[in-house]
């Protein structure tokens, strides 16, 4: 299969917790940045004239007008009707023009045309007539970056867009520092793969089965079932994992006695156990594993431990659920520093060590 590989940037710098890449949209391109995000399938980025109204990106807007290959899908076209489950609302239309809304787990939206450009993934790998979305009024938790590109499992999606090219075979390294990578097309032969599992409250979410969790050296005691009975999705465009509520209870007590001897500092926002370091030279912190069907653990790399803004309030990265019956999801945070391969052909997923290089 042909191999193509980006370079995937921490968002801070343009205010988001998630992670972005940058692709060119149409004729002559522009090069933005978008977050990559497997929980949704959508790919959109903002668009001139912003009709509603545009938050403030660090690039100038794309401007379709300018783009000799960009065109609205009519909403007689079958890929207009295809659009309820690629953004779970239907789509509407408006003079002929098909137009899009999706809104995500955090309240951030994005409405829009949904039209056909010509997608530069690099100079090799070029996808004319891509449908994606053009956002005339966008809001939310993107911070600056121009978009989002959409890499879960329906039609509309990036993956199946590409899947004659690629395969449906793609990976991520997200960096704990400096810059890691997504590529398409791209396995590792040292990853260890678990079942990727389809499930009918979100068939186009990658779910694992998660089977259980250490702290240390000790499997904490926790019923598979209180994981079976929401499921759990990895997911690159969540920061934070979220956790079963007995499930996160039994981590945080455990991590909690392992800690007992540092000095604890406030919450921040939804993370509630957090430590004060600032008097330490070093510290031993425990290890933290997610134990997935087939064998599979995922070692949580310590940059994947804590949450820090300063060193007086280091925070454990892990929150509870609200309800036992929400989905848990494996935020970007947890998947620091490892190979995240996915291939969706095969229905497997894997962890590779030491990926980001």
């Amino acid at each position: 299969p042909h191999k193509a590989k980006l370079p995937a940037n921490s968002g801070s710098s343009l205010g988001t917790g998630n992670f972005y890449v940058t692709v060119g949209f149409g004729t002559p391109k522009t090069d933005l940045p978008v977050i990559f995000d497997t929980g949704s399938d959508l790919t959109w980025i903002q668009c001139q004239p912003c009709v509603g109204s545009c938050y403030q990106q660090r690039d100038p807007i794309f401007d379709p007008s300018k783009s000799s290959t960009y065109s609205n899908i009519s909403c007689s076209s079958p890929s207009c009707t295809e659009l309820s489950s690629g953004t779970s609302s239907s789509p509407r239309c408006s003079n002929s023009a098909c137009v899009y809304t999706i809104m995500y787990g955090d309240q951030s939206y994005s409405v829009g045309f949904f039209g056909t450009e010509t997608l530069t993934v690099t100079p090799y790998d070029i996808f004319p007539k891509f449908e994606f979305g053009c956002g005339q009024n966008n809001d939310g938790l993107f911070g600056q970056v121009a978009g989002l590109i959409g890499l879960g499992r329906d039609k509309i999606s990036f993956v199946s867009q590409t899947a004659q090219k690629y395969n449906k075979l793609f990976s991520y390294c997200i960096p704990s520092k400096s810059s890691g990578f997504l590529a398409f097309g791209v396995t590792s032969s040292v990853a260890k793969f678990t079942p990727l599992v389809t499930d009918s409250r979100g068939p186009s979410f990658y779910f694992l089965t998660l089977e259980g969790i250490s702290v240390g050296v000790t499997k904490l005691a926790i019923s598979p079932s209180v994981f079976s009975v929401g499921g759990t999705i990895i997911d690159s465009g969540t920061v934070i994992t979220r956790l079963p509520p007995s499930a996160y209870s039994a981590l945080q007590t455990s991590f909690r006695k392992a800690m007992s001897s540092y000095p604890s500092a406030p919450a921040l926002s939804i993370l509630d156990t957090c430590y004060n370091f600032s008097a330490l030279k070093t510290i031993t912190i425990p290890k933290i594993k997610f134990h997935f069907a087939g064998g599979t653990d995922l070692d949580v790399d310590v940059s994947g431990i804590f949450f820090l803004t300063k060193i007086s309030q280091v925070c454990l990265a892990f929150a509870g659920n609200s309800d036992a019956g929400n989905v848990a999801i494996i935020g970007n945070r947890q998947q620091q520093t490892f190979a995240v391969i996915h291939d969706v052909a095969s229905g497997k997923l894997g962890f590779g060590p030491g990926g980001c290089s």
